[in-house]
């Protein structure tokens, strides 16, 4: 019986990925035996149709965004749509809102992990430059389902957080510069896959059930088969979050399908004690306004002791709201610093 070749390639890019992206693809020829997909992490406000202008600039191969329901087909390549999901079924895309998974949407756990279970073996799973940790997870599926595995070389990369990520978890297969994955993708396709039989249990139910609610298809069902309920509680819904730890690296799921390793779930944190403390100024600032309104008032009275005893409480509420701004402050300039290279990417 003739076994089928590697003909599922995933990519996973984050800050940065745009010129290595274009660097990959141009090495790559129209004829290639297999359908590449790809998830970059987007800002909600980005235009995926602009960044496969610029693939289509440098590419041989047939680049597009993915829609919905759409039948795969060699020769393409899949680009995720901004603000969705990108997910893969036998023959067919499943493009999807869906919650948040490591506080990104589009996210390339989603992409990796249902690759996984549909196409196992046949799969090569790549991660290449970017911030944080999406895509270990997914790739750790890839590499138990009997995918092949690759990043790229963390000392070339401009953001090496995520091929990092990966090799610190997984003994990948392959750690390539990218201006050699051209040549070895174009050998890889042709090397016969294994069988699809051991992609694992728990891999096709993870996928199925994220599947399930990103199609708003049904909450999770059957929640202890993904592991133990943790300590922990979802940083984006409340809900009570489950470790799954199947394979070698845990992650975190709630039963609306909020995913996240450790080092997401310690970002989402910060971003609810930031939005805690946007609230809390606010409700200070309110304080302290109505205190001076009513040390004014007692002023106009003749009631000076009183007045300069509310006084001096807005006063110590004036600093306290100016240690907080300025830590909010700080952290927001850390965001735009990020968010200008994001736009760096679509441009």
């Amino acid at each position: 019986m003739k076994l089928p070749h590697h003909d599922v390639i995933v990519i996973g890019t984050s800050a940065g990925g745009m010129v290595v992206l274009c660097e990959l693809l141009e090495q790559l020829p129209a004829d290639l035996p297999a359908s590449i997909f790809i998830v970059q992490h987007l800002a909600r406000n980005s235009n995926s149709e602009v960044l496969v202008d610029r693939l289509n600039k440098t590419s041989k191969l047939t680049c597009q965004v993915a829609t919905h329901e759409q039948i795969i087909e060699h020769g393409n390549v899949y680009f995720v749509p901004q603000d969705h999901h990108l997910l893969l079924q036998k023959g067919r895309m499943l493009v999807t809102k869906g919650p948040r998974e490591n506080l990104f949407r589009p996210a390339i756990d989603p992409l990796f992990r249902s690759a996984a279970a549909a196409y196992g073996p046949r799969v090569i799973g790549i991660v290449l430059t970017g911030m944080l940790q999406d895509g270990t997870v997914g790739m750790e599926m890839i590499k138990r389902s009997g995918g092949i595995t690759m990043v790229q070389r963390p000392e070339e990369a401009e953001y090496p957080d995520m091929p990092l990520s990966v090799l610190n978890e997984i003994e990948v297969d392959y750690v390539a510069s990218v201006s050699e994955m051209g040549q070895l993708l174009q050998e890889l396709v042709f090397v016969p896959a294994a069988s699809t039989d051991q992609v694992p249990e728990d891999v096709i139910y993870e996928a199925s059930i994220a599947e399930r609610l990103m199609l708003d298809s049904g909450e999770i069902e059957d929640t202890e088969l993904m592991g133990p309920r943790s300590q922990f509680s979802c940083p984006s819904c409340g809900g009570a979050l489950w470790e799954v730890n199947k394979g070698n690296v845990t992650h975190f799921r709630c039963h609306v399908g909020h995913a996240f390793t450790p080092d997401a779930y310690l970002n989402a944190n910060v971003e609810s004690i930031e939005e805690t403390l946007w609230i809390a100024m606010r409700m200070l600032e309110e304080r302290r306004t109505m205190l001076n309104a009513m040390a004014d008032q007692d002023k106009r009275k003749g009631h000076n002791t009183w007045s300069e005893t509310q006084e001096e409480r807005a006063q110590e509420l004036k600093q306290h709201i100016a240690r907080i701004r300025h830590l909010l402050m700080t952290n927001a300039n850390a965001r735009h610093r990020q968010e200008g290279q994001d736009e760096k990417e679509v441009g």
